[in-house]
């Protein structure tokens, strides 16, 4: 009777033990596939530039292909709701920005919860917003460039990567602070809204400067003031807003990388160490800063709790702008 009581126990601890190794084992080969990394943008923008580059060396690292799926559309809605659904086996990943934590706050309704349904991985970079114009304008300051807008209201217009993005919600607090009605004009990414902007179709655009720094140094934008508290390395000529004359105008996007919620806590970590890792690199940090970026690469808690600051801090930038996306 004994010895059968300690073979059916033995059995029953074997059996509790064998799905925590086969998933350490799992893990332990991980990626076992291709690993796609969604970016909520169309291909050319800054998210995609970020994404792509730490794509690339993630290959390296996991031997493994990991490819971009660009899904623009909807302010970063239609790729959030795709990434909510997939599978918590690491092989979708997140590469999006502020918008994911303006969502909840700027739609009426979404499919999927910005915070509950997605395991943060790590903080790449943070960018600040740029005023940028078109050279046709001719205008050089912020002063000049609000006599403008004042004398052409609804008439003057804004680009933005999308609705509900960092750079929509700055163009609508500008027009909050400054009392001006500049006509916001989504599209489906950067490069498209940059290509209309120096084409002439629209007048301005407060851009992740990442992606515009190549046409500022090129002479198709026009710089006006940077949204940061300080001025920015890269392109240390371009005055802060403050110094322009508007005060505690700091918008910011960022460049995180998420998963689905579902992803085991281990897996989870382990995603993140090769990630920051990468990151952290003496080539990639070159990369991000002449980017215009700060490098972060920071830990899943760490990501968490920012991405809960974030979602405050847009809730709040909502509230007070009025803006809102049916």
């Amino acid at each position: 009777m004994l010895k059968n009581r300690r073979i059916l126990l033995q059995a029953l601890a074997a059996a509790t033990v064998l799905p925590v190794a086969a998933f350490a084992q799992g893990s332990a080969t991980y990626p076992s596939d291709t690993v796609r990394m969604v970016v909520p943008y169309a291909a050319g923008g800054a998210t995609d530039i970020v994404a792509r580059a730490v794509a690339d060396k993630m290959t390296g690292v996991w031997s493994k292909p990991v490819v971009i799926d660009n899904k623009p559309g909807a302010g970063t809605t239609l790729a959030a709701a795709h990434v909510a659904r997939a599978p918590g086996d690491g092989h979708t990943l997140y590469m999006t920005t502020s918008a994911h934590t303006i969502s909840a706050s700027i739609y009426k309704k979404l499919d999927y919860n910005p915070v509950k349904d997605f395991a943060p991985l790590t903080l790449v970079a943070k960018v600040p917003l740029v005023l940028v114009v078109r050279p046709s304008l001719n205008v050089r300051t912020l002063t000049d460039f609000i006599k403008y807008v004042k004398a052409n209201p609804e008439k003057a217009s804004y680009a933005s990567p999308g609705n509900g993005t960092a750079q929509h919600l700055a163009g609508e607090m500008f027009n909050t602070a400054m009392k001006t009605k500049i006509v916001h004009v989504p599209y489906r990414g950067d490069a498209p809204a940059i290509t209309d902007l120096m084409g002439g179709t629209v007048d301005a655009m407060f851009a992740t400067l990442t992606v515009v720094i190549p046409h500022i140094e090129s002479g198709k934008l026009q710089a006006i003031a940077i949204a940061n508290g300080s001025r920015v390395e890269k392109v240390p000529t371009i005055p802060t807003f403050t110094e322009a004359g508007l005060n505690n105008f700091e918008f910011a996007t960022w460049f995180g990388v998420f998963a689905p919620a579902s992803v085991p806590k281990n897996l989870r970590d382990r995603i993140s160490k090769d990630i920051q890792a990468v990151v952290l690199t003496p080539e990639m940090k070159k990369k991000l800063v002449d980017m215009g970026g700060e490098v972060v690469a920071n830990r899943p808690e760490e990501f968490e709790a920012f991405v809960q600051t974030e979602a405050r801090k847009w809730q709040e930038a909502v509230r007070i702008s009025g803006a809102e996306v049916n």
